[in-house]
């Protein structure tokens, strides 16, 4: 309340002008004052003066504490507002993030989850019965055995008893032996026979090859004509392009597959390297195995 009094209240700051206006007024039309009462009204005038001044500073102190108190609470207010809102932007990109990541732990579960279901799928089958090669070669060797034993205790059963004894059964039961081991022999001669007509994996090689010429005056077209008619068992010639070098020159990069038990890398340079009128150097570029 006292504030408001003093912000409204009016005051005559020039109060003294005008009585030193009066004062000398009075003095021209009455004459000369004596110097007590001249130095009591300088006295007076340097008082209100003073009073003038005093109220001029506390008004002035009382607007300046009132701006400061108006617009305090107002820069404070849109000091937390423009926090809020900042803080509302880190919240919705953090939100974005985490709905970002949770996709992809998503994505990742449903991968995982398909690849062992395929790993579980593609498991290998047993292998039937049909397929083992171990009956025909364990009963080849129990097949001696009889053929040698009755042979050796025949010769001595022949030898002790007398002509008219003769064992009809054990006969029988020799040449069913003797067909069952020709039977047995056969199959295993068939499946040996089967086994080396299978043909093995070969191992191959796919090589990517630098041609180089001399210059760029070289006919490209030549050169490629003169590898090519290199003919080897085990070897393909595949694609090729012309690669730009520098100054002009290019060079012939030209694929192949050959057998690593034919073909070798040193001996297809060697081959190259002999049209010299054309190829000044062969490079291997790449080399993948097949």
């Amino acid at each position: 309340m006292a504030v408001d009094y003093f912000l409204h209240e009016k005051i005559w700051f020039e109060k003294y002008k005008y009585d030193d206006a009066e004062r000398r007024y009075y003095e021209q039309m009455n004459g000369p004052v004596s110097s007590s009462s001249q130095q009591q009204e300088n006295g007076a005038s340097t008082i209100l003066r003073d009073i003038a001044r005093a109220r001029e500073n506390i008004q002035k102190s009382l607007a300046g504490s009132a701006s400061t108190t108006s617009s305090g609470p107002a820069g404070d207010q849109n000091e937390l507002l423009s926090r809020i809102s900042h803080l509302e932007v880190e919240n919705q990109n953090l939100r974005s993030v985490v709905a970002d990541l949770q996709m992809a732990i998503f994505k990742l579960e449903s991968r995982l989850n398909a690849l062992e279901k395929s790993s579980t799928s593609h498991q290998p089958s047993p292998v039937p019965p049909t397929q083992k090669v171990e009956p025909f070669s364990v009963p080849s060797k129990k097949v001696e055995l009889p053929s040698a034993s009755p042979a050796k205790k025949t010769e001595p059963a022949a030898a002790e008893e007398d002509d008219d004894d003769i064992d009809l059964f054990g006969s029988d039961d020799e040449e069913e032996d003797q067909e069952a081991a020709k039977v047995r022999e056969e199959r295993l001669r068939q499946y040996a026979e089967k086994k080396a007509k299978k043909p093995g994996l070969i191992a191959k090689s796919s090589i990517l090859l630098d041609v180089k010429p001399w210059d760029d005056e070289t006919d490209m077209a030549k050169m490629e004509e003169c590898v090519r008619s290199i003919h080897m068992d085990g070897l393909v010639w595949g694609a090729s392009k012309l690669v730009p070098v520098g100054y002009g020159i290019k060079k012939l990069q030209i694929q192949c597959v050959v057998e690593d038990d034919k073909v070798g890398t040193d001996i297809l340079e060697e081959e190259i390297t002999k049209f010299e009128d054309y190829v000044q150097s062969v490079d291997i570029a790449a080399f993948n195995k097949i």
